[in-house]
């Protein structure tokens, strides 16, 4: 658990903001005036992933970055850990802004080594194709076969940050205390390991498709990710959106906002500007 007003030794200074509305205490941060610019975290990371972003950001923007159940200083709740209802929790705590769930509110998606499901037929095969050469899913099939997946994760509290370098990858050179205490503190004890263990298993399915695919969209990657590989994750966004924009960022990881901050940030002030 981390304290409410951990700063992690000054490099994440926002103010803390709770939410109980989805039935558990969801931390987020809330900074800036002006339209809403939602970040969203993945797997094993938290609010503290945008800590470099925000600052920018939300000098025109109001800059909202929850964390989801489970997850950075949000509460791990005694509940069902899946996607439907982490979509649910964002959706009580904003009024409804998740793209494929309430299209309507969304100007525009930016898309950072992720995959936004639209159906595509290639996208069977491409988790199929990056399931076996993905160094994370590799181990999390394994570790599944064996037993010792959620026993591994029920420790993430002392593995997260090996699991993150070795299986997910990261390309910062400095690792500062702080930054190792930030991401492993969610997960101290086993008992707040339910969100790092059921992320993995819970996928998301996508709807309202028509009404996403005209919004403006881009995708910034990085293309070291041992998680989802380049080669299966961008051909198949190219062609669910052929004319969005493509920024490749060759020395940066699946955590490319540890690895090139600046970059993605200029980005994405761009991005909203021209769109």
């Amino acid at each position: 658990m981390i304290d409410d007003n951990e700063t992690f030794d000054g490099t994440f200074p926002f103010k803390p903001h709770f939410s109980t509305a989805a039935g558990f205490r969801m931390h987020y941060v809330d900074e800036g005036q002006g339209p809403i610019v939602l970040c969203l975290h993945g797997e094993p990371t938290h609010s503290y992933l945008y800590r470099d972003v925000i600052p920018i950001l939300a000098k025109d923007h109001r800059v909202i970055v929850p964390d989801y159940m489970g997850f950075g200083k949000s509460e791990t709740p005694d509940v069902e850990y899946t996607a439907k209802r982490r979509t649910g929790n964002l959706e009580i705590l904003i009024g409804g802004a998740l793209a494929l769930r309430q299209p309507q509110l969304i100007r525009r998606i930016v898309v950072m080594n992720t995959t936004l499901s639209m159906g595509e037929s290639a996208e069977d095969k491409c988790f199929e194709g990056n399931g076996k050469e993905s160094a994370w899913f590799g181990w999390a099939d394994r570790a599944f076969l064996d037993g010792s997946f959620e026993a591994t994760l029920s420790n993430a509290g002392v593995a997260i940050v090996d699991l993150m370098k070795l299986l997910q990858g990261f390309e910062r050179k400095e690792t500062s205390e702080a930054f190792f205490r930030a991401y492993y503190l969610p997960f101290a004890t086993p008992e707040e390991c339910c969100g790092v263990i059921s992320f993995p298993k819970s996928i998301g399915i996508a709807e309202a498709i028509a009404a996403v695919k005209p919004k403006p969209v881009m995708m910034i990657y990085g293309m070291k990710d041992k998680v989802l590989l380049a080669k299966y994750f961008i051909p198949v966004f190219k062609a669910a959106f052929p004319n969005a924009p493509i920024h490749y960022l060759e020395n940066a990881s699946h955590f490319l906002l540890e690895d090139a901050p600046e970059e993605i940030r200029d980005l994405i002030l761009s991005f909203i500007k021209n769109t």
